[in-house]
């Protein structure tokens, strides 16, 4: 096969994949899935859900193993060529998409298959027509052919907006860099870092250390630079990338997200909602625009006396007045004053690759699987592996690829994405293939990358993202793993993972000192523990801040309104922040999540599946952290549904009755 992109019966051929195969290999699969189509509709007099939905399921799942590794190394590669491919291809892709959505054939024979479903048919059944059906009616399936065309545009429109917002926001924080020639300068910060910024100024043929914009370099200053004006300046370019007030302001995302606001009121009224953020709550838990503001509001009221409570103690600690590059510096002095703990002392004991075993030997006692390094199969990277999960009796259940990393190019954060979803029709079956990636600090020379604790909580909730797209266990890829699953829940197996990774049992496995390979000491943990709520309440009210100032935006936006972005946001700042923000703070042309993911009018999800996750451990708590018979109840009916079946129904068979908030407030050391 001459384009390595349209094999889809075997892992993506990274090793062969190109830019100049993605047009070629989108191109013909969606003409031969045109062709497809039509058979199915001309052979559809008595619609049933062999002849409809499975073929339906076959192509979309085909036409994902074709553009999943596509969008994957556009994220992680930086590369010019591969970003050039990925927008030339994504409005060939959006138009298909919601040529598919609005024909009108395809959702009344849909509807025909619901129709004629048994009583006793498979729930996991039932959910994929039901999945279809709403989905057919939020992409204008039943609009006219005018309206039904400029919601085709609206969507290639915004697609292109929303990677140009993405691709502005990396091009910015790699056109910053600070060079500091004077060591006295640098003073606090991790050996690593220095190193780091040392290789970097000399790759470069400058002398000294140069400074990126990358997150693990942004963290380290923020947190242990002694230099306050060192931490002002990383703190301005970090709040300012892709706007009109970075250094160079030609990556601005001013007008993307100005348009990215536009095409998604316009797309919401088209399909018959009053606002963008009802249009999003169609795929959500929470019923109402007005349920989702009260809960981050009564959220933010239990956990501001906390929050003013430790921003005084912080403020007498420091004695001076707090300003936003402050708050981590003083909060790390401040673990080290009251509990002896250090980030850099903690981070000698987690090793990458310790951390990572650790985690797989914690899914191993869960869940009794095992998950082995495969080094056989080709990634894009020296620095991506690859491993397989396996069941007790060697049955493979799925695998995954990792790219822990940060380099330049490469999207910042950290996130899970599908690269193959599970399917079993028709006799045939895949299993899932996952991509986890990470931006931790890289190994320099022949020494290990270490991690941060906070680090290792970023790995375990990325790995539990992982579990549930590999654990699944429906087999219509419409909604298996995490597809299908409402949006305010999907980061409950998550958020559940992060809890792990404060248990002692859990994290003495995880480490091995770089230098001794001494396993973390229990006194060590003990302070970290002590300290597991410094700053804990402040951090929940700046999550608290983002989800409001999202959730309003896309609830008040009105084209042509008075409505400002940045008023907005000082708004919010001002009911729920506690630390005041510079002027020049452009915090939502930065805010990937919303603009550029999948939380638009949803960043919410964090706090309401938190609720989830917390009550969700607490069961753990009661019963023992590694009880069998509690994980076991908790993969059945949380991480194996995917999307056949209502999530609070889920919920509430795995814990006995539904989440509660109490849990979520003690874990964060907040009183209700």
């Amino acid at each position: 096969m001459t384009n390595p992109l349209l094999d889809t019966n075997s892992l993506p051929r990274f090793a062969e994949i190109a830019p100049k195969h993605v047009m070629p290999a989108l191109t013909e699969m969606i003409a031969r899935h045109r062709e497809k189509l039509a058979t199915i509709l001309s052979d559809s007099a008595n619609p049933a859900f062999e002849s409809v939905v499975v073929p339906v399921e076959d192509m979309e799942h085909e036409l994902s193993r074709v553009w999943s590794p596509v969008s994957h190394l556009q994220s992680v590669l930086g590369s010019p060529e591969w970003r050039e491919a990925y927008n030339k291809a994504l409005p060939l892709l959006t138009d298909y998409g919601a040529e598919l959505s609005q024909n009108v054939e395809l959702q009344q024979a849909y509807a025909a298959v619901g129709a004629a479903l048994p009583e006793d048919a498979h729930p996991a059944r039932r959910s994929a027509v039901e999945h279809a059906l709403r989905d057919f009616r939020l992409a204008g399936v039943d609009l006219n052919e005018a309206d039904k065309a400029r919601y085709r545009e609206i969507m290639g429109d915004l697609a292109a907006a929303q990677a140009s917002f993405d691709h502005n926001i990396v091009d910015s924080a790699d056109a910053w860099s600070l060079l500091i020639e004077d060591a006295a300068e640098l003073e606090g910060l991790p050996q690593s870092t220095l190193a780091r910024a040392r290789n970097d100024a000399a790759e470069a043929g400058r002398d000294g250390w140069l400074l990126n914009l990358d997150f693990p370099t942004f963290d380290a200053v923020m947190t242990h630079a002694e230099n306050r004006s060192l931490r002002e300046n990383f703190y301005r370019a970090w709040v300012t990338r892709a706007s009109d007030q970075a250094a160079d302001s030609s990556f601005d995302n001013s007008a993307n997200m100005l348009r990215i606001l536009e095409l998604r009121h316009e797309a919401a009224q088209l399909v018959g909602f009053t606002n963008y953020a009802e249009y999003s709550l169609a795929t959500k838990m929470a019923s109402s625009t007005e349920e989702v503001i009260s809960f981050l509001r009564e959220l933010a009221r239990r956990t501001r006396p906390a929050a003013e409570k430790a921003l005084r103690e912080l403020r007498a600690f420091a004695g001076m007045d707090i300003e936003p590059w402050d708050i981590n510096f003083w909060l790390e002095k401040l673990k080290q004053e009251k509990f002896s703990i250090s980030n850099e002392v903690l981070r000698q004991y987690f090793p990458a690759d310790k951390a990572v075993g650790g985690l797989f030997a914690l899914a191993g006692r869960l869940y009794g699987v095992r998950l082995e390094e495969n080094k056989d199969v080709s990634t894009w990277h020296p620095d991506t592996r690859y491993y397989e999960v396996r069941s007790a009796d060697d049955t493979l259940l799925g695998s995954f690829y990792t790219d822990l990393y940060a380099r330049s190019g490469k999207r910042t954060g950290a996130w899970v994405d599908d690269c193959v979803n599970r399917k079993s029709m028709n006799g045939k079956a895949t299993q899932p293939v996952g991509f986890l990636v990470c931006n931790f600090s890289p190994p320099e020379g022949d020494k290990q990358s270490l991690l941060t604790h906070d680090d290792v909580v970023t790995l375990f909730h990325e790995f539990g993202h992982m579990l549930h797209h590999l654990l699944t266990r429906v087999d219509f890829p419409s909604i298996s793993g995490i597809n299908g699953v409402p949006w305010d829940a999907v980061e409950l197996p998550s958020q559940f993972m992060e809890n792990f990774a404060w248990s002692f049992a859990v994290l003495e496995q995880c480490s091995g000192h770089a230098e001794t390979g001494e396993k973390l000491p229990r006194e060590l943990f003990d302070r970290l523990q002590a300290s597991r709520h410094t700053g804990a309440a402040l951090a929940m009210l700046r999550q608290l801040e983002f989800g409001l100032f999202d959730f309003r935006l896309h609830s008040e936006f009105r084209p042509g309104s008075e409505l400002n972005v940045l008023d907005l946001l000082a708004e919010v700042r001002e009911e729920i922040a506690l630390i005041k923000h510079p002027a020049y703070n452009r915090f939502p042309h930065n805010f990937a999540h919303v603009f550029a993911g999948g939380y638009a009018a949803g960043y919410y999800s964090y706090k309401w599946a938190e609720v989830l996750a917390a009550d969700a451990f607490s069961a753990f708590e009661e019963a023992g952290i590694f009880d069998r018979e509690t994980a076991d109840r908790f993969r059945h009916e949380i991480l194996e549904i995917g999307g056949s079946r209502d999530f609070m129904e889920a919920y509430t068979a795995f814990r006995g009755r539904k989440p509660e908030l109490d849990a979520l407030l003690r874990h964060s050391g907040i009183g209700s």
